[in-house]
């Protein structure tokens, strides 16, 4: 085991006030994380104004608690990492003044993540993945196949040309009356449902390229629901495993053209990694384990509470750069979009 290097990491950018300690010796110290969907839930969705309010009244506690359950002093820590985009800016700009103020007093290096390097890297820190890797990113409002090269270095292979695959979700999940959050929602429903009973376009399936787009796919269940008549449970299961099902099989199809790329690009990659809250999902998993099998690749997806927003991959994005040299000063303005391929 070599000398701890400890870094802590702050995420605020949408609706999770997040907080975690971790050590290069890949060790959570301390993980702490407070939700908002009760005050979001009658809204149907987030509410950019609710969250920085909510992220502003609980960020101190919950870092003081984070410190405190680590049993490290604060001067002892190495690094103060936050999320600075992309993400809700009012949430954003909360966490990275926190972030600031603690390397202020502290006199500690601030490491400005990206919030998708950090979802990108959580993978090296639950299994030692090493560079280069294929990554699938599905988050609430990112869709990317990428090639991951190095901390701060990757090449874009698609993305989404108009819905992301958690949008898509979540407008679903409205349109068939599932509530919020609409991920959860949809897979819960589509247990009890029949995945072949109705038959859905796949957009973009054989398309030569990487590229995503599910609005298509959206506007068609929202004709479905129409049709079939007055939704009952049976039939809101039904449509949900159907769009499930659809979207698992459109994931599949670009992440097999995007193995086709990366094998030219870097012919030893091996493995794909799955990040994102959207990589929770076990009929995705089941489908990407398939398709990264059938082409020889490994299959990496973190424990699903490291696919949702959390403080842990932060600290982690964080650590990733500080062992870099890879600081930022002060004077690093928050950013309501920053590209992964631009992190630098």
């Amino acid at each position: 085991m070599i000398d701890p290097m400890t870094v802590l990491g702050i995420e605020t950018s949408c609706d999770e006030t997040a907080v975690a300690i971790v050590d290069n010796n890949r060790r959570v110290l301390a993980h702490s994380l407070l939700s908002q969907l009760d005050e979001h839930r009658m809204y149907g969705g987030v509410v950019p104004e609710i969250a920085a309010r909510a992220h502003l009244d609980a960020i101190d506690a919950l870092t003081q608690k984070t410190i405190r359950d680590s049993g490290i002093k604060l001067q002892d820590l190495n690094g103060i990492a936050a999320t600075c985009g992309p993400g809700l800016i009012g949430g954003v700009m909360v966490g990275t003044m926190m972030g600031k103020a603690l390397s202020l007093s502290t006199g500690k290096p601030f490491l400005a993540v990206n919030h998708l390097e950090a979802h990108a890297l959580t993978a090296r820190l639950t299994d030692d993945v090493q560079f280069p890797y294929l990554l699938l990113l599905i988050s609430g409002g990112h869709c990317q196949l990428l090639a991951v090269e190095s901390v701060g270095k990757y090449k874009l292979y698609g993305s989404t040309i108009d819905d992301a695959v958690g949008e898509a979700f979540d407008k679903v999940a409205k349109l068939l009356g599932l509530g919020f959050p609409g991920g959860p929602a949809v897979e819960q429903a589509a247990k009890h449902g029949d995945a072949n009973k109705y038959e859905l376009p796949c957009p973009m399936l054989g398309k030569p390229n990487c590229d995503f787009s599910f609005s298509g796919l959206k506007t068609a269940v929202r004709s479905l629901s129409e049709r079939v008549g007055a939704l009952d449970e049976q039939k809101r299961s039904d449509i949900a495993a159907c769009f499930q099902r659809v979207v698992a099989d459109c994931l599949a199809d670009r992440v097999k053209h995007a193995i086709e790329k990366i094998v030219i690009d870097y012919p030893a990659c091996k493995t794909l990694v799955v990040a994102g809250g959207v990589a929770a999902n076990q009929t995705l998993r089941a489908s990407l384990q398939y398709i990264s099998g059938k082409h020889g690749f490994k299959l990496v997806t973190p424990p699903p509470a490291l696919c949702t927003d959390n403080g842990v991959m932060v600290a982690w994005a964080g650590l990733e750069k500080l062992r870099l040299g890879m600081t930022d000063g002060l004077d690093f303005a928050p950013r309501p979009r920053w590209p992964l391929y631009e992190t630098v």
